[in-house]
């Protein structure tokens, strides 16, 4: 299991502030070493983005950091509601930016609305990025088929 999540922190908080609460630092070689480990074992590696991709690991260093040394395609998931524009947008560009590619976005929507953000977003996020709206997960989004043996596939191109 340390292999899987070699850095516990009980906090449920950013990385950052679980470490700063519980006085533990966040040991991003340990992290590195597991995850090499898990590549020579197993076919495909998901590493979750422990809350966004620009949040502190440790101090000055960040998600997006982690994901350039891991050398990953990035897959981006984004709430549902007014702002998710913005944040989306930021966010695939900030990817790109690092240069690593976005294979698609996620959108999230935990609770019923009649908001018009939340109704519109994945039709005009469609429409300004060029990643792919793999799914919509939701009451108020569309369920799309997710192929994820097509996307991680396509993460072997990167």
């Amino acid at each position: 299991m340390d292999d899987v999540n070699p850095v516990w922190l009980k906090t449920p908080a950013a990385p950052i502030v679980g470490s700063l609460m519980e006085n533990v630092p966040v040991d991003v070689e340990k992290i590195l070493a597991a995850f090499q480990t898990l590549q020579c074992r197993v076919e495909h590696v998901i590493v979750e983005g422990t809350g966004g991709w620009l949040v502190q690991i440790r101090p000055g260093y960040f998600v997006s950091d982690l994901a350039v040394a891991m050398k990953l395609p990035v897959l981006v998931v984004a709430q549902s509601r007014l702002g998710c524009l913005n944040h989306a947008a930021l966010t695939v560009r900030s990817v790109a930016a690092y240069q690593l590619r976005c294979v698609g976005l996620v959108l999230n929507s935990t609770e019923i609305t009649s908001d018009v953000a939340a109704l519109t977003n994945a039709d005009i996020l469609k429409r300004i990025l060029n990643v792919p709206l793999l799914a919509g997960l939701g009451e108020n989004l569309t369920e799309l088929p997710v192929d994820w043996r097509l996307m991680l596939d396509s993460t072997r191109e990167h």
